[in-house]
């Protein structure tokens, strides 16, 4: 049971997610905060100074690299890691680069992402995957790289990407395809 000075900020757009993981947290002895914009997330920051963060990679009218950097200048000392159904190997390292602690995929239950704050040092044991990522994986993979590079606009990923604005919507708008 954790200290229930401990605050934890949760900045998701999905509401249901954010009502499960705050009750499961709350539960757990943490005092939630919950913001499901940047905005909201930056004006509950500035006045509670939450040790822990959890952040949505994807928000509606955002983007959770993008909010990382301002949340962090807000909170320095705050341990932020970065949730995301659309994972890419581009975004894992930059949200790192940005200042997050972790980086989980979803679907991530509250003890998953509790060790990942928790943990102050890489797992030399994680297992390595003896079979490469599949074809469309590596696609997947460069556009979220392209994507990233080009601040999130689709036009110009599109066009960097030599493919219509549509289709790279369409690509987008899909599961990141599995390993």
């Amino acid at each position: 049971m954790q200290d229930a000075e401990t605050r934890l900020l949760i900045v998701d757009d999905d509401e249901m997610f954010c009502h499960v993981l705050s009750r499961a947290l709350g539960r757990r002895g943490y005092e939630v905060l919950v913001a499901n914009d940047a905005e909201q997330a930056i004006a509950l920051a500035r006045r509670h100074r939450p040790e822990l963060a959890t952040l949505d990679l994807k928000l509606e009218h955002s983007s959770g690299l993008k909010l990382l950097p301002e949340l962090l200048e807000v909170v320095p000392s705050c341990r932020v890691v970065v949730l995301t159904g659309y994972s890419s190997i581009a975004t894992a390292v930059e949200a790192i680069k940005l200042g997050a602690v972790n980086y989980l995929c979803k679907p991530a239950d509250a003890d998953e992402i509790l060790t990942a704050l928790e943990r102050e040092q890489g797992d030399p044991d994680a297992e390595v995957a003896d079979n490469p990522p599949s074809i469309n994986r590596i696609a997947w993979e460069h556009i979220q790289k392209v994507l990233q590079e080009h601040d999130g606009n689709i036009s110009a990923t599109a066009r960097a990407l030599g493919m219509h604005r549509r289709t790279l919507q369409r690509k987008l708008q899909k599961r990141p395809v599995r390993r």
